[in-house]
């Protein structure tokens, strides 16, 4: 049996692999897809390539492209923000009292840079606070923090 594999059967292969991707989502997969596609690039310039060289090509070039994506941009994509860390975040900042709790009033601290997207925050505190006081955060309640004068 003669099996011929055409440009358009491996850009076929490529984007089928490529859309099952889509479901399995470990962007691993991905990459075959991608060097099928390429062999099919390749296959439009050199026509008459063997197919034992086609398939060999295909499977380096996978390799290749898998690793290139694990080893090296994979590392860059790692989100290093504190995102989804509130608290760790958040202890030990300091910043100045814009308004003292009153009663059941919580009071608004200022920090001299955003922290967690916003400068201003709600607080809570057991100290006797004015507005001026330096406070620290010692712990996350709810959206507000629990702060001591320092």
């Amino acid at each position: 049996m003669d099996l011929t594999l055409l440009y358009w059967h491996w850009v076929v292969i490529g984007v089928a692999l490529m859309l099952v991707e889509i479901f399995v989502g470990t962007f691993s997969i991905f990459w075959f897809g991608a060097a099928a596609i390429v062999i099919g690039i390749v296959l439009v310039v050199f026509p008459d390539l063997n197919i034992a060289v086609q398939i060999i090509a295909w499977a380096l070039l996978s390799t290749l492209f898998a690793f290139g994506w694990f080893r090296f941009l994979k590392p860059l994509a790692v989100d290093k923000t504190k995102a989804g860390l509130s608290r760790e975040t958040l202890l030990g900042e300091s910043g100045q009292v814009l308004s003292p709790p009153n009663g059941e009033k919580r009071g608004t601290v200022r920090f001299p840079a955003p922290v967690l997207g916003s400068d201003e925050w709600l607080f809570i505190s057991q100290d006797q606070l004015s507005v001026g006081d330096r406070v620290s955060v010692i712990d996350v309640s709810g959206n507000s923090l629990i702060v001591k004068k320092t």
